[in-house]
Order: C-alpha cells, then sequence, then structure tokens
C-alpha cells in the first residue's frame, strides 16, 4: 500500500490495513499530515495541526500493533473540531486571542485515545459555533472542497472539508442548530446528530443549555457508525445518559418496511424562507428511492408551532454569552458580541425555555404515533458562497443563515438523533442533502435505513478534485 492510497480509504478500511501491517501508523500519519500541509492555503480546514506529538502517538499505536495489540481505530488519524479539548492545545473555538492550553482531554477525545486513534488536529469552526458558514478573523474563510467559491458549512465546516477533501477519513463535529447536518450536506458525506448525551460533552455536563451535541462525519455510514460507537459513552458528570446502543450493529440490518413522513414545510422562524427547486427535487428524488427500497413514504408536514423557536432562542443565545465568558480576552466579530448581550438579556426566560421542552417532545412525539421517522430537506438551499457571510449587519446575518438553514434546529431542542442523507448535487455540482428524523433513541433505525440509501445511491464513491492544492486566489 502506497502512503497517496491513505486519502481515499475510509475510517474502516485504513484500521483494516493498519491491523494487517499493509501500512504504518507512522505513514498514514505523516502522509495525513502532509495532506493537511498542502492544503491549508486553499482549503483552511485547520486551526491547530498536531504534527509532532500526533507522529509520536502513531509511533506509539505502531509498537502496540508490532506486539499483537489491537483496538478499533488503533494507529487511524482523525481530527476533531476546535470546540472539544486536547490536553496540550488550546480551544479557541473559532475566535481570535492567545488561550492556554487545555491540562486535560474532553470525554469524548478520552474515549478515541482509548480506541487508538492518533488525532492529528482540531477543525475550524466560526465563533461559538453560530454560523452555517465556516469564517472568522481569527484563521481566515474554510472553503468547500467540491467549489472553491462556496462554503463547506458550519459549525463543522472544517471537520466535513477534511473529510471530503480525503484528509482524514472521519471526523467529530458538533451540532447545536444543525452543525454537523448541514456541512455534511453540502460536502456530500454522512453526519449523524445522535440521540442528547450519546457522546459525552464532558467537561461541560452538557452544552449550549441542551441544544448541542457531538457527532460524526465520514464518507460512508459504517464509518459514522463506527466513530458513533467509539466516541459515545458518558462521563459522570454527564446530565444526560441515554441508553447504550451498538451503532455499528445497525448497518445491514433490515429496518422493515416503515411509514416515512416527507415534510418540507419549514418551522416558524419569523423571516421568509423559501426551499430552493434543485434542493426540493433532489429530496423527492431520495424519497423516491425510500419507496423503491419498500418504504411507505407520504407528503405528511410536521407542525413545530411557535413555541419550539421560543424555547430555542434564549438556550442559544444564553449559550453564546456562557462561551463567550469562557473565553476571556477573545477577539470576536461585533455579531457574536451583539448575540452575547441578547443571551445576557434573555437569561430570565431560560428556565421557561427549559420547562417547555417537555411538552414540545409530548406533542412532536404523537407524531410518531402515525410515521416511524421524517424526511425532510437538510437545508433550503445549496452552499452560499464564501463570502456571503462577510461584513453584513447583524440582521442581514440573521436573514441569511435563516432562509439558508431553517430546517434543522427543532431536533436540537428536542434532543432526539438525526442524520443527513447525501441526496445528490444542484446543476452547478454543488452537494445537498436530505434529514432522516427520528424520536428518542433511533440512532439504529436511522443508521439501517441510511445504509439501505448508501447501497443505492452510492455517494461515497464520488469524490471532489483536489483543487485545494493551490493556495486560492
Amino acid at each position: 500500500m502506497t502512503t497517496a492510497s491513505v486519502h481515499e480509504l475510509g475510517l474502516a478500511e485504513l484500521a483494516a490495513a493498519l491491523g494487517a501491517g499493509k501500512i504504518s501508523s507512522a505513514e498514514a500519519t505523516a502522509a495525513v499530515l502532509d495532506g493537511i500541509d498542502a492544503s491549508q492555503g486553499g482549503l483552511n480546514a485547520f486551526r491547530i495541526v498536531r504534527r509532532v506529538e500526533a507522529l509520536a502517538e502513531a509511533a506509539e499505536a505502531d509498537r502496540k500493533l508490532a506486539a499483537g495489540e489491537r483496538a478499533p481505530l488503533l494507529g487511524v488519524p482523525i481530527a476533531i473540531k476546535d470546540d472539544t479539548d486536547i490536553a496540550g492545545s488550546p480551544t479557541a473555538f473559532g475566535c481570535g486571542g492567545e488561550f492556554p492550553a487545555k491540562t486535560e482531554d474532553a470525554e469524548s477525545v478520552r474515549r478515541l485515545r482509548a480506541a487508538g486513534a492518533v488525532i492529528v488536529g482540531k477543525t475550524n469552526t466560526c465563533e461559538l459555533g453560530q454560523l452555517p458558514f465556516t469564517s472568522g478573523d481569527a484563521f481566515g474563510h474554510t472553503r468547500n472542497p467540491w467549489s472553491a467559491a462556496h462554503t463547506p458549512g458550519g459549525s463543522s465546516g472544517g471537520s466535513a472539508a477534511a473529510v471530503a477533501a480525503g484528509l482524514v477519513p472521519a471526523a467529530l463535529g458538533s451540532d447545536g442548530a444543525g452543525s454537523v447536518r448541514i456541512p455534511a450536506a453540502w460536502n456530500n458525506l454522512f453526519g449523524i446528530k445522535p440521540q442528547r448525551g450519546r457522546i459525552s460533552t464532558w467537561p461541560l455536563p452538557e452544552a449550549f443549555y441542551g441544544l448541542t451535541v457531538n457527532g460524526p462525519i465520514a464518507r460512508t455510514v459504517a464509518d459514522a457508525a463506527l466513530l458513533l460507537d467509539v466516541a459515545a459513552g458518558p462521563h459522570k458528570g454527564d446530565l444526560h445518559t441515554p441508553r447504550p446502543i451498538r451503532a455499528s450493529d445497525a448497518v445491514g440490518r433490515d429496518p422493515g418496511r416503515l411509514r416515512i413522513a416527507l415534510s418540507l414545510r419549514t418551522p416558524f422562524t419569523g423571516i421568509k424562507t423559501q426551499l430552493d427547486r434543485e434542493v426540493e427535487a433532489r429530496v423527492h428524488a431520495t424519497a423516491n428511492t425510500l419507496r423503491r427500497l419498500g418504504h411507505e413514504v407520504t407528503i405528511a408536514d410536521l407542525h413545530y408551532g411557535v413555541l419550539m423557536g421560543t424555547t430555542f432562542l434564549p438556550r442559544s443565545m444564553v449559550g453564546i454569552r456562557q462561551a463567550l465568558d469562557q473565553l476571556p480576552g477573545a477577539k470576536v466579530d461585533p455579531r457574536t458580541r451583539s448575540n452575547a448581550l441578547t443571551g445576557r438579556i434573555l437569561g430570565p426566560a431560560l428556565f421557561a425555555a427549559r420547562q417547555a421542552e417537555p411538552l414540545l417532545r409530548m406533542r412532536i412525539g404523537r407524531f410518531f404515533d402515525n410515521y416511524d421517522l421524517v424526511l425532510a430537506p437538510t437545508t433550503a438551499t445549496p452552499p452560499p458562497g464564501v463570502h456571503e457571510i462577510d461584513d453584513i449587519s447583524s440582521w442581514a446575518t440573521d436573514q441569511l443563515i435563516t432562509t439558508a438553514c431553517p430546517y434543522t434546529w427543532p431536533w436540537n431542542v428536542l434532543g432526539w438523533p438525526a442524520v443527513n442523507i447525501p441526496s445528490g448535487f444542484t446543476a452547478a455540482g454543488l452537494p445537498v442533502g436530505s434529514q432522516l428524523m427520528g424520536p428518542a433513541n433511533s440512532e439504529p433505525l436511522l443508521i439501517s435505513v441510511a445504509a439501505q440509501l448508501e447501497s443505492e445511491l452510492q455517494w461515497h464513491k464520488q469524490r471532489p478534485t483536489d483543487w485545494w492544492s493551490t493556495p486560492a486566489a
């Protein structure tokens, strides 16, 4: 096996090659690091690259492999998002400024290390994860591997760009309003927003008052399921501890004939939104594939109601204020300061917002008396231009992000699982996606249906050209 082929392999494939001795972890990790270095001037997916540390971790993995030790990801290089702590590196969370190195790993990173993974770096994210764009004064613009002129989405855009470009076989992101599913859709990737608490957010007992969860991004369903299994599990300080699942066991399992609701209705946001015709056509095509697989797909709109949005806003804005308070001296955009101020004002509404959550779960849960899953667009538009978010007002920013991405945030309020299904490309060659959403603890069902779709659609066989080897203008 050549080091060049490392960029073609998925997570499970690379783990198998390492276990079989076809390539060493040192060779694979060096190839990944070299690819990151070559791409930074164009793609700009990484905030921190851990070359020295990663090569040392790879050498240790090779010693364990030679001694006959095995672990699910022993020696496999992967990336994490720059909202997740890793000992020895700062967590800037997209912000500018100098921050101290963390002294302990986040629980998710601890579990990745226990599985043998080599953490090559931390991927770019927008300031405090607020936007479906990945850009900021602290690091510039992360670009979409499918088109240098477009955003990869956000806020896990660096993770998605790195996976789509083949720099790493998989990466962890986080999702507080769609931040795994949106960049997965705009990069032709499979992404999982798990049940709240499935992957620990420790050292935070919960993130953004329960809105934000960690989730895997990969090219294939099996790879995302494997990463979910490895990263999942509670810390004793977590507020949410769902019953354990085995995501990988659901890959290839027959889910039976399901009742799936196709819902194109946007949740209430207070801003006028319209579904792009090409996106709508690709969602309908995904629905037709589900029908060919034997599922009953019926047009049936979910009615989220006004209460859903009024409970989301305090939790998100107070969360922004709290996250900024944890980064003293951070240099941030005026829009971030404005949102943090809004969070301070909305603080008194936080208790009522949390109290409404069981009512919302009960009301939306009744929809699943008649349907097993919901199919909806992941985004309302294809990926916007990479500079569309630059230097516009707070109101214009809210309009832009809401019109592009109105569909994903309700499942963060509910805390339930959802996945992005790559659903093809626009006429201009830009990827778009559909999301499958389920009730509590439904990751295995979502994964089994996604694996069926993958077997038909074969999205993982489509790769972008490597324009990013030359710095963007």
